[in-house]
């Protein structure tokens, strides 16, 4: 009968221990690491074309100066953040983050703007490329922080789902932050592009 119990308590911890999640965490937790790493790689790359990008522009758009100066000033502030492991678990940090690439897609995009002015600019294929590398690197960035997307939420749902929320909660596995949009309603409405200055 002893034997028994033996056999059976083996079973029922067995049990326990595979349903209570924490080696999922561990996956799902280097997963959003390593998205995170390819968001902030495709940022990084964004930041490395942006110097050659301006200094074509400003070849062509010498009186454009406030805004090479807006996108030269956000890669800075973009450049200038610490991205650490403890962004991911922090929203306020996560968030100021989100704000300065905000910010650095705002001044890109009024500097894309401005070339449509510049038919020679247009034309350099100087321009273009870098132009068309810009564009290729957004879209690595969108796709970048939808897998972020992904993993978090997939990280999230085991946090929050039973059993394994009682090992979130042993073992400080809090939620973590996402990407979220500031001002949904303002990102609704095209952006107003006047020359007119």
């Amino acid at each position: 009968m002893n034997k028994w119990l033996k056999l059976i308590a083996i079973a029922v911890l067995g049990a326990t221990l595979s349903a209570c999640g924490y080696n999922d965490f561990q996956a799902r937790d280097e997963s959003t690491k390593a998205a995170w790493g390819e968001v902030v790689n495709q940022y990084q790359r964004r930041s490395d074309l942006i110097p050659n990008l301006v200094n074509t522009v400003k070849g062509y758009a010498s009186h454009e100066k406030e805004t090479l100066e807006a996108v030269i000033k956000a890669r800075a502030a973009a450049t200038s953040f610490q991205i650490t492991p403890e962004v991911l678990n922090n929203p306020e940090a996560f968030n100021k983050f989100q704000q300065v690439q905000g910010e650095l897609s705002g001044a890109l995009s009024r500097l894309m703007a401005v070339s449509e002015n510049y038919p020679n600019l247009k034309a350099d294929t100087s321009f273009r490329d870098l132009q068309s590398q810009l564009e290729g690197t957004e879209n690595r960035i969108t796709v970048a922080r939808q897998r972020y997307i992904v993993a978090v939420q997939e990280y999230n749902v085991l946090a929050r789902s039973f059993p394994t929320n009682l090992t979130a909660m042993i073992f400080s596995y809090k939620v973590k932050p996402s990407f979220s949009v500031e001002n949904e309603k303002a990102i609704s409405n095209a952006p107003a592009v006047n020359f007119g200055k």
